[in-house]
Order: structure tokens, then C-alpha cells, then sequence
């Protein structure tokens, strides 16, 4: 009885041994699963750094400087771990495809983009079917379904704009127009927009929906008031050495350009050094952006007649805020119905109004313009 008695004790003591060894093993697991979610780099748990690559056309633009500063600032407050990294140059896509490459070896949660051109949709692809969240930012991608989401500016509303306050100031008169576009060798969806945008707004077809270059060369601007012409589609990378030699390629074709297009405020600003050098004083010029530094710089002083303020600072930020709260099980953002992108906004800046176009002082502009 006694050997049988502490047969049983024993066998009592062993399971609740085990028992205990269990329970501290199961504890112990769910200790480290919590240092490992609170410490790592980029988990989505709500607690978690959420790794983010903001990846960007390039840093020579203050366009894109702004993105990153916006975009690091909105990643401090939200525990983003974000990673930035940008083409050598507009157009540099194999630089944005090895980024695209690193985000997905990492294991980040979401990525930024301004695309380069359509060379990194396959690598875009590639990310979505690892599980990042893929947003473009400033300019719908081709197709708009090559990412999740847009958050962007109407770039074809920005350059109806600039488009309406050219032909208003012409009231009638004849345009010679330059063309100051972004290439020529490759087709970049805001290259498209922003150049259409403007034409249309002058009242002129564009005569593609995919492609600069296809309107009429001559006809008549806003519903016959006035004759236009075209005098040259020139591209700039976006540039002002770039703006430069094209206004100077465009001035060789025709001296009489007193319209001058461009696809940025670069652009515009070595349009106007070569205006400049063959003393024309007087030539119109319009682009699109809303740089503190062009708002306080040449538009202030009425050099660029109009520009058309966009808000990058705004859309990066947006952007992070948006992966931080999907990597922790927030809610997608939806499309307005009959839209492919969420507009950021956009408004007309100029020191010279013209009645029956909306639009504001570059003094009034300061106070949401981006850039130093």
C-alpha cells in the first residue's frame, strides 16, 4: 500500500512538473513574440515600426525635396521607419527598380512612388504580390491600376488653368507658342496631362489623348477669338539647363514665340535665361508647380505670369499616414467614383489678374506653397 501510495505521489508530482514547464515554455514564447512586435523594424502590428520606402523621380527637384521632408516628418509622428530613395535624374527608372527590389527584400509594409516612366511597373507588380501596399504619388501611373491608390494633383486641371490665363491675357491677340514639355523620347503620364491641360484651356485640341505634339499647328484659340501657332514641342527633363537650351532651339525656329508653355517652374526659369539673352522682354510665361522659391522669386515679380500651385508636401504625407494605418489593419482609401486618383488640390498664383479667372497673389500663395 505504501509503495503503491507514493507510486501515485509521484506520478501526481511529475504532471504537475510537466504542466508547470509548459506554461512557463508558452510564456515565454509569448514574451518574445511581444519584444519581437514592439522592436521590430517593420512589422505592421499596432505597437511595431512600419517599414515605408519612399521612392522618388529625384532630389535635384525641390518638388521632391519637399515629399521627403513632408513624408519624414509625418513618419516621426506615426512610427514609420521610412526609407527614401530617388533616381539619379527624371527618368532614371532602373534606380527606382532596384529601390522597388530592396522595399520587397525588406519587408516593408507599403510603398511611395513617383514613377519615372513605365519601366517599373513589373518591379511595382512584383511588390503588390508580395503584400505592399503600392501608392503613386503627383501622377497617375499607365494604367492607373499598375498601383492601390494615386494621391496626386489634376495635372490636366493645372495646365487648363495656366492654359485660361494665357488666352484671357491674350484677349484675341495672336499666340506663338512654345511648347516646353518634359521629353521626347518617352511618354510620362503628367508630361501628357500638364501639356494637354494647357492646350485645352487655351481653347485647342491636343488631338491624342496619349501622346504631346499631336494639335494643330495653327487654327484658332478659345472658340475663334484668336490665331495661334505652334512654334515647337521641346523637351527639358524638366530642368532649367534643360529649359534653357530648349527656349533657345525654340527661338531659332520661330523669333516671334511670345507664349511660352513649360512643364515646371525649372523649366520656366531657363526659358526666361534664354528669353533673356536674345532680349525678349516680353514673352508670356506659364508652368506649374507653386514653389515658395518661384512664388517669392519670378512670380512675385511677374517674370512667370502664371503658375498653377500644386501641394507634394501634402500627398507625401498623406501617403505615409495612409500605410501606417493599413499596416495596422486600418481601412484602404477608396476612389471617388469616375476618378483614378485622389486630388491633393491645385490653384492658380499670379501677380497679374485678369478679370473672370480665379485665382491668388503669390502673397496669399505663401502660406501653403512648398520648398525653401
Amino acid at each position: 500500500m505504501d509503495t503503491a501510495g507514493g507510486t501515485v505521489r509521484r506520478s501526481r508530482a511529475t504532471r504537475r512538473w510537466i504542466v508547470a514547464a509548459v506554461c512557463l515554455a508558452a510564456g515565454s514564447l509569448a514574451l518574445a513574440a511581444c519584444g519581437s512586435s514592439s522592436s521590430g523594424s517593420s512589422g505592421g502590428s499596432t505597437s511595431g515600426k512600419v517599414g515605408v520606402s519612399l521612392i522618388l523621380k529625384t532630389l535635384s527637384n525641390p518638388y521632391f525635396v519637399s515629399m521627403e521632408k513632408d513624408a519624414k516628418t509625418e513618419a516621426a509622428k506615426d512610427n514609420v521607419n521610412l526609407t527614401v530613395a530617388a533616381g539619379k535624374e527624371d527618368g532614371d527608372t532602373q534606380t527606382q527598380i532596384s529601390a522597388i527590389d530592396n522595399a520587397i527584400s525588406r519587408g516593408d509594409k507599403g510603398i511611395l512612388i513617383t514613377e519615372n516612366g513605365n519601366a517599373v511597373n513589373t518591379e511595382l507588380a512584383k511588390a503588390r504580390q508580395a503584400g505592399l501596399y503600392v501608392i503613386a504619388l503627383d501622377t497617375v501611373p499607365t494604367p492607373p491600376s499598375t498601383v492601390d491608390i494615386t494621391y496626386g494633383t489634376d495635372n490636366e486641371a493645372a495646365g487648363k488653368l495656366i492654359g485660361q490665363y494665357a488666352a484671357a491675357k491674350l484677349n484675341g491677340g495672336k499666340a506663338v507658342i512654345a511648347m516646353l514639355d518634359l521629353f521626347n523620347n518617352q511618354v510620362v503620364s503628367v508630361d501628357i496631362q500638364r501639356d494637354h491641360g494647357f492646350l485645352e484651356g487655351m481653347g485647342i485640341s491636343p488631338g491624342s489623348t496619349s501622346l504631346n505634339g499631336k494639335e494643330a499647328k495653327t487654327g484658332k484659340y478659345t472658340g475663334g477669338k484668336g490665331d495661334y501657332v505652334i512654334a515647337c514641342h521641346q523637351p527639358t527633363t524638366g530642368a532649367i539647363p534643360g529649359g534653357k537650351t530648349a527656349m533657345e532651339n525654340c527661338l531659332s525656329a520661330n523669333p516671334n514665340i511670345n507664349v511660352v508653355y513649360t512643364i515646371n517652374e525649372p523649366a520656366a526659369d531657363g526659358a526666361h535665361q534664354a528669353l533673356q539673352a536674345a532680349g525678349k522682354n516680353k514673352v508670356m510665361i506659364v508652368t506649374i508647380d507653386g514653389s515658395c522659391n518661384y512664388v517669392n522669386g519670378l512670380l512675385k515679380d511677374g517674370t512667370i505670369a502664371a503658375d498653377s500651385a500644386q501641394y507634394p508636401g501634402k500627398m507625401a504625407s498623406i501617403g505615409v499616414k495612409t500605410l501606417a494605418s493599413i499596416a495596422r489593419g486600418g481601412a484602404k482609401p477608396t476612389l471617388p467614383a469616375g476618378k483614378d486618383f485622389i486630388n491633393t488640390g491645385t490653384a492658380l498664383i499670379t501677380a497679374n489678374p485678369v478679370p473672370g479667372i480665379d485665382s491668388q497673389t503669390p502673397e496669399k500663395a505663401v502660406s501653403a506653397c512648398w520648398g525653401s
